[in-house]
């Protein structure tokens, strides 16, 4: 098997936690009531680090399925090589760095991360049009 779909199969679970991270801080300030009900109320703002991990969340998903695509594509065209791995390693490695940053509020090099998670993305898809 490909080690870019290793790679993309770890990049599954980070969003899973992702995913639990936020929903775990949001039903810790608004309670279990409001995590099993309808949630048709108007809430408060979300405090500061509930919010950055839901905001990491949406982050991280925005780029998740260009991520998934490229990582499929390459794999069908069985154009994988040096691009793609490092690629998938540079977007896995980063955005699983991304996730702390973001939720401790460190700036810049929250963005140098994301920008070289966003990398990776580019090269496995240069490797899958020009490899």
């Amino acid at each position: 098997m490909a080690i870019e779909l290793t790679l993309l199969g770890y990049t599954l679970v980070l969003a899973l936690v992702h995913i639990m991270a936020a929903a775990q801080a949001r039903t810790k300030q608004y309670g279990t009531t409001w995590n099993t009900g309808a949630r048709d109320e108007t809430m408060p703002p979300l405090r500061p680090v509930p919010a950055r991990l839901v905001r990491a969340q949406a982050n991280l998903l925005e780029t998740l399925p260009l991520f998934a695509a490229a990582v499929l594509a390459v794999v069908a065209a069985g154009r994988t090589g040096v691009l793609s791995e490092v690629g998938a390693w540079m977007y896995l490695l980063g955005r699983l760095v991304y996730l702390p940053l973001y939720a401790l509020g460190v700036p810049v090099v929250r963005t140098i991360v994301w920008a070289t998670a966003s990398l990776g993305l580019v090269l496995v898809l240069w490797q899958l049009l020009c490899g």
